[in-house]
């Protein structure tokens, strides 16, 4: 049987590629945009911040997107490829260090491995870069949790031309936290000849050492960072499943306080990412008190649950909200259905609440809503006006 060789963050080559062309590109100014709060303070370019944006919201690193979120991340890599960032990338003391994946436009291909680890948010997946030293190496690190422990597969490395890293997967291990040994992975990286072989193009390095845009020998593009903002955590938090309350509480409380104007129900759609209830009703409970699905807040005070129930069947539910005072809005729902194609049916349910507003801007909406359950959506259109 066959051997396949681990590959994470890497892609191990078959056909050789190039990617756009090899003469610098045009540098151009671009207006800063800082996330600061009383702790930290992270700044992006412009264009930096169009790709943070674009990857807000998009789980398993890229697994579970959609076409327009795919689109928008693609645009929002060219648009920095074409910038070029730091020249010579992998001649920079900016390159070196610890950088965590956030995206991969091809998390369901490659080995096994990657398959089963990539696409989960469970799993934190980190790139290891040390160019500058006696034993170059790349290494790419699965971090299970801080309990259980990480595997990490090295790679010895050379620098090609300013762009380029050429690597060799030579060795892996398990580290268990629980065990005082290292756990060897099963590969016999020196049978595997050219197939633990590869290169790795970094296209796109920020001047602030903080951003990474790199495309692999089989195509795929992966987008790194060494610090990620507080929205960014909070995302993962969610997508993981894991201490969400503590995540949302120490994300309010950075926001506290920051002169932002007082935040507003806007209108588009927003997809439900996570909830706090812990007891579960019947399915259509949970569609009327929006504990599922899609809120589409419109003109006028109106809002919509919509919940796609199966077979192009969706359960649907209209009311009006009115502001009450800061952050707070009553809600009232009263026309629910269950809509297939041109036909509904009708259903005579009603339910009041009061909707506090936590946290909002064109991403992300934080609310305490229904029987004092917290939620956290994502905006999935693109209808806010700048």
């Amino acid at each position: 049987m066959a051997v396949k060789a681990v590959n994470l963050g890497f892609q191990f080559p078959s056909t050789p590629s190039s990617f756009g062309s090899s003469s610098s590109p045009k540098l151009r100014k671009d207006r800063l945009v800082f996330r600061s709060t009383k702790v930290e303070q992270i700044s992006f370019t412009e264009s930096e911040n169009s790709l943070i944006e674009a990857l807000l919201g998009i789980q398993g690193r890229g697994r579970s997107s959609s076409p327009n979120q795919l689109n928008a991340v693609e645009r929002a890599v060219q648009v920095l490829e074409s910038l070029g960032g730091v020249p010579d990338p992998t001649k920079s003391n900016l390159i070196e260090g610890r950088w965590q994946l956030i995206f991969t436009t091809r998390p369901g291909t490659a080995s096994p491995i990657q398959r089963t680890f990539v696409g989960v948010d469970f799993f934190s997946v980190f790139q290891e870069v040390y160019l500058q030293t006696n034993d170059p190496r790349v290494c790419n690190i699965v971090s299970f949790s801080d309990a259980i422990g990480e595997l990490k597969v090295e790679a010895a490395a050379s620098i090609q031309d300013g762009k380029r890293i050429l690597f060799r997967f030579d060795r892996a291990a398990f580290s268990f936290r629980f065990l005082p040994f290292k756990v060897p992975y099963p590969v016999p990286f020196r049978l595997l000849g050219d197939e633990a072989k590869g290169w790795l193009d970094t296209t796109y390095l920020s001047h602030s050492g903080n951003l990474r845009i790199s495309r692999g020998n089989k195509g795929t593009t992966f987008v790194l960072q060494k610090q990620t903002e507080p929205r960014q955590r909070l995302l993962t938090a969610v997508s993981s499943g894991r201490d969400v309350k503590e995540a949302i509480d120490e994300f309010i409380s950075l926001n506290r306080n920051n002169g932002e104007k007082e935040p507003e129900l806007e209108e588009g759609e927003w997809q439900m990412l996570w909830n706090s209830q812990t007891v579960t009703d019947s399915w259509i409970e949970n569609a009327a008190n929006g504990l599922m699905g899609k809120q589409i807040i419109g003109k006028n005070g109106r809002i919509k649950f919509v919940v796609d129930i199966l077979l192009g069947l969706r359960f649907s539910m209209t009311g009006n909200f009115v502001k009450t005072g800061t952050k707070m809005y009553d809600v009232t729902m009263d026309d629910a259905a269950i809509i297939g194609g041109p036909f509904g049916y009708p259903m005579q349910m009603e339910n009041k609440f009061t909707l506090e507003l936590l946290y909002s801007d064109e991403k992300i909406r934080i609310s305490r809503g229904y029987n004092e359950i917290l939620f956290v959506h994502t905006r999935t259109d693109s209808s806010r006006k700048n």
